[in-house]
């Protein structure tokens, strides 16, 4: 397969430090140009990260005609506006969470995806990590028997208020930037979607961004709940409890590129009693997702975590805010 040649809008630090780096150990990608407003910084970036070229601005990484694809990890406002303008350049766009800021907002994609012939996929990395395919897979084989209840927890500690992720006019807020991990796990897991939703919700009297919030997904029979916090000690689980065992994913969403991921199955009820642990091989989680999208893109298929998908995953998002707004049950 030949070597997929990436164009990276922006000089965020995801993409300097997680996945451009990703992508250069990848096995079908290349990042050829990377684009700034800052012509300086994107030169700088360029040079430290062996990145072929480097412009001034985010259109001239889509005028370039080498690139065939984009990944874009601007602030969550700019999402929607530059993925339509690199599809309708005719770039493939992996683009980072949350796909947009509204349900609405990704319904919009999927004409464009239609109209411009391009894949566009959001880009949660943890939807194609093999700890989390093993996860479904031990679930789904009833190894843990039925499934009841699905805990999570995700939480880092910000207050910096210059921080894109702390301001609330430009799509900032706990729920978009780590709650959405909870909500499209579970849905992952599970295969099917909730049918309600109830949440609660504290917002920073400064910045006035979801800073800690708590949700219930009741997917008929089976429960999930999860907390998030943006200004809360760091902390991330996920556990799966079936009517025979436990399973716990132990690193769920920074799954740590140098060492195993492990999944522990709990079968022994006593209190105390000691896991069976399943080691996940080591990968990078940016490696794997940019491949499989690359892949997808080769092979004419459609990509991993699909818009639908994606806008399935909004649907219960907005559910969620609406409810800590009316403080109610909302359907989805």
């Amino acid at each position: 397969m030949a070597a997929f040649r990436w164009g990276v809008l922006s000089t965020a630090k995801i993409a300097t430090t997680k996945v451009i780096p990703a992508i250069r150990g990848s096995e079908h990608g290349q990042v050829t140009a990377i684009g700034s407003r800052d012509g300086a910084r994107a030169s700088e970036v360029a040079e430290e990260l062996g990145i072929e070229r480097a412009y001034d601005s985010y259109e001239q990484v889509l005028e370039d005609p080498d690139i065939e694809g984009v990944y874009i990890p601007l602030p969550n406002h700019l999402h929607v506006p530059w993925t339509v303008r690199a599809a309708e350049a005719g770039k493939h766009v992996l683009c980072e969470k949350p796909i947009g800021l509204t349900t609405s907002d990704a319904e919009t994609l999927l004409e464009v995806a239609d109209r411009t012939g391009v894949r566009i996929q959001e880009a949660f990395m943890v939807r194609t990590h093999p700890q989390w395919l093993r996860a479904r897979d031990l679930v789904s084989s009833g190894e843990i028997g039925e499934l009841r209840a699905i805990q999570g927890f995700f939480s880092y500690h910000n207050t910096d208020a210059d921080d894109i992720r702390n301001q609330a006019d430009i799509g900032g807020g706990g729920m978009l930037d780590i709650g959405c991990y909870p909500v499209t796990t579970s849905r992952f897991v599970l295969e099917r979607e909730p049918e309600r939703v109830c949440a609660v919700v504290d917002r920073d009297p400064q910045t006035l961004i979801d800073r800690l919030g708590s949700a219930i997904l009741d997917f008929s029979g089976t429960t999930a709940t999860f907390t998030y916090g943006t200004q809360s000690f760091p902390y991330q689980r996920m556990t799966f409890v079936g009517t025979s065992a436990r399973l716990d994913v132990e690193i769920p969403f920074n799954a740590p590129a140098d060492r195993p991921c492990r999944l522990l199955l709990t079968r022994d009820p006593s209190p105390g009693a000691e896991p069976e642990v399943i080691e996940v091989p080591v990968c990078d989680q940016y490696a794997v997702a940019a491949d499989a999208f690359v892949a997808s893109i080769r092979r004419d298929e459609p990509p991993p975590v699909p818009l639908e998908d994606s806008i399935a995953n909004m649907r219960v998002l907005d559910a969620l805010m609406r409810s800590a707004e009316k403080a109610s049950w909302q359907t989805i």
